[in-house]
């Protein structure tokens, strides 16, 4: 029995159909493959916004956009930078800003932003203005010819206040700090843009870690000036120095936790895990951090974990000369000319170890300082307890009374109870989260960094 005509009709079309949609498959394959080569990795990665599962989380990014005046270039068979060749800079920073608003995160803290160009500033200033930015940029001191640059959303933030703060050193560096209210909270934190010297030589780890006291002195100062309970905080920024160095322990020691850690559940010994900048000398580290201080936190007494710092370093500096902590003690009384050692001898040893003694060392206030915080019964020297206890190991003497406030009066009722948690944390190019860097990355020298925070509860 023959099939009914209408079936006929119908089973042509259907192949028909399916031939069609199989042409189309295979085309739009090419088409596909076509416009992946043509595009770039900015529209090929998973935007970490789409962490954002309620309203009132929200995203922060730090970015080192690397300066077109420091970026260095072959061209035209001479070496130039990039700042002389217009198309390439313009690029890049559209580039750029593609990026960061394809993202669109709640607070975006650049570095090396090129302020003395009106034509790049007028670029971000239009193109983030028009996405509901409110902007702040910040040039270095002596108009070094970049900068900072931070920018809030106007549906997540309400802006509350903006400083600016100097270092007023060798480095022309400098900070900037927002104090703001999370809109859909109700909650208010602190965040802080900076961008730490780079370590040229060990001799430069003194003045690093002083940026750090500086900028968490001013955090203090802010808050005390102003009558504030203790706030979150968020430090964003590229901070030069790895896991591994004396700026991150120095601001483990005061509470701060690094998100993209935090996310990824890494440990302080996992130093290798990820990277976010290739230096100009090729090496590969992680330097780009946003730190996290919640207020429930014990923090050391400040000067305590400063003192402890430059003990650290000194530690280091005797440790490179092979020397063990007898043969510090040791270095030490003899230079002091006793059996203990006194004031001038460990002024002498600090010298030696090139700690002071140079525009960049330490001051005679600071060595001061120091020296009291070493000399715990105040009898004028240092015996080998004293040596061992403040010197050489100075978290052993680590004790609750050297906290800020009893934690009783930290969390003293409802205005404390909420904080910040880390939801996700993310790395662009996504090669830098398993320690590696993609020679056809182009938009910097550094990784882009965004991690996204929720209120949290601190206390039940």
């Amino acid at each position: 029995m023959a099939p009914p005509h209408n079936l006929i009709l119908f089973l042509h079309s259907l192949a028909i159909s399916i031939m069609y949609l199989y042409i189309q498959g295979i085309m739009g394959r090419k088409n596909r493959g076509m416009s992946k080569r043509r595009s770039s990795r900015i529209d090929s990665y998973p935007c970490i916004s789409s962490s954002i599962a309620y309203p009132s989380c929200f995203s922060c990014t730090t970015f080192n956009i690397l300066a077109p005046i420091y970026k260095r270039l072959i061209h035209e068979d001479r070496n130039c930078r990039e700042s002389e060749i217009k198309a390439y800079w313009l690029d890049r920073n559209e580039r750029i800003l593609d990026l960061l608003l394809r993202e669109r995160s709640s607070i975006i803290c650049l570095q090396e932003f090129w302020v003395n160009n009106e034509e790049l500033v007028n670029m971000y200033d239009t193109r983030l203005g028009d996405a509901g930015y409110t902007i702040f940029k910040l040039p270095r001191t002596n108009n070094r010819g970049d900068g900072l640059f931070t920018a809030v959303h106007n549906d997540y933030f309400h802006v509350i206040n903006h400083k600016e703060f100097l270092f007023n050193d060798f480095g022309d560096r400098v900070a900037q700090l927002l104090h703001v209210e999370v809109k859909n909270v109700g909650r208010e934190i602190l965040i802080v843009n900076t961008h730490l010297l780079f370590p040229h030589d060990s001799s430069m780890c003194l003045e690093r870690l002083r940026q750090v006291y500086k900028i968490l002195q001013y955090v203090d100062a802010y808050l005390k000036e102003n009558n504030l309970n203790p706030l979150p905080i968020i430090l964003c920024g590229d901070w030069n120095g790895s896991k591994r160095g004396h700026v991150y322990k120095f601001l483990r020691s005061q509470g701060f936790v690094s998100s993209y850690d935090i996310a990824h559940h890494y440990t302080d010994a996992d130093a290798h895990k990820w990277v976010s900048h290739r230096n100009h000398r090729g090496n590969i580290c992680g330097v780009d951090f946003i730190w996290l201080l919640n207020p429930n936190k014990y923090r050391k007494i400040l000067k305590t974990s400063w003192s402890d710092a430059v003990f650290g370093l000194f530690k280091y500096q005797v440790s490179r000369a092979s020397l063990t902590r007898e043969d510090a003690f040791e270095f030490l009384k003899a230079v002091s000319n006793g059996d203990s050692i006194t004031y001038s001898g460990f002024c002498e040893a600090l010298r030696q170890l090139n700690l002071i003694g140079h525009m960049y060392g330490l001051s005679e206030e600071e060595t001061k300082d120091l020296w009291v915080q070493a000399d715990i019964d105040g009898n004028g020297v240092l015996d080998h307890k004293e040596f061992q206890e403040r010197i050489w190991n100075p978290m052993w003497s680590y004790h609750v009374e050297n906290t800020i406030k009893d934690q009783d009066e930290i969390l003293n009722g409802t205005q404390l109870s909420l904080g910040l948690g880390v939801t996700d944390a993310a790395l662009f190019p996504s090669e830098t989260e398993n320690g590696l860097w993609p020679e056809d990355y182009s938009l910097s020298d550094h990784a882009r960094l965004t991690v996204v925070f929720s209120p949290i509860r601190l206390i039940s």
